[in-house]
């Protein structure tokens, strides 16, 4: 195995914890959905903790996707996009039929919205964590998408034991 391969791997590796922990924190929040101010306002603090890991493990996700695991399957592919804007390896990957390239920067956006939104104004953070608990399942299954494909273009990955 070389060291791209060994790279993709890793990268899904570590595609799959923030996956757990996105789902894990999911699981201790989904009843309480959607917030309201009410909830939010008299949540305990391990219950904000959880709100803080989907956060920033759903940040890690999209991040560890654009800017790892994108441009390494590509390169295994024969591509190369580290020179060119990110937008191309979007439209190139819209192609392949992996993602929306839309949907993929609103999902961007979305995420953007509530990392800025520590804010006094309660009922926008509420709204913004809304909207991220409501494209959980969109940035998952775009991951999923891409862990299938690896899987079915690059023999390594089915046998690799580190993703077992």
């Amino acid at each position: 195995m070389n060291e791209l391969e060994e790279k993709l791997i890793m990268v899904l590796y570590e595609c799959n914890q923030h996956k757990k922990m996105i789902n894990n924190a999911y699981e201790h929040l989904k009843t309480f959905l959607p917030l309201d101010k009410d909830k939010y306002t008299h949540f305990s603090l391990e219950q904000v903790g959880f709100i803080d890991q989907f956060l920033f493990r759903f940040s890690k996700l999209q991040d560890t996707m654009g800017e790892k695991l994108f441009g390494t399957m590509l390169f295994l592919l024969g591509e190369d996009f580290s020179k060119k804007p990110f937008i191309d390896m979007l439209n190139r990957l819209e192609k392949l039929e992996l993602l929306n390239r839309q949907e993929w920067i609103d999902l961007r956006t979305t995420r953007n919205n509530v990392a800025h939104e520590y804010s006094f104004n309660v009922d926008e953070l509420v709204d913004s964590l809304n909207d991220i608990f409501q494209v959980k399942d969109k940035l998952l299954f775009f991951y999923a998408t891409f862990y299938a494909y690896c899987k079915e273009k690059f023999e390594f990955i089915k046998n690799s034991e580190v993703l077992k």
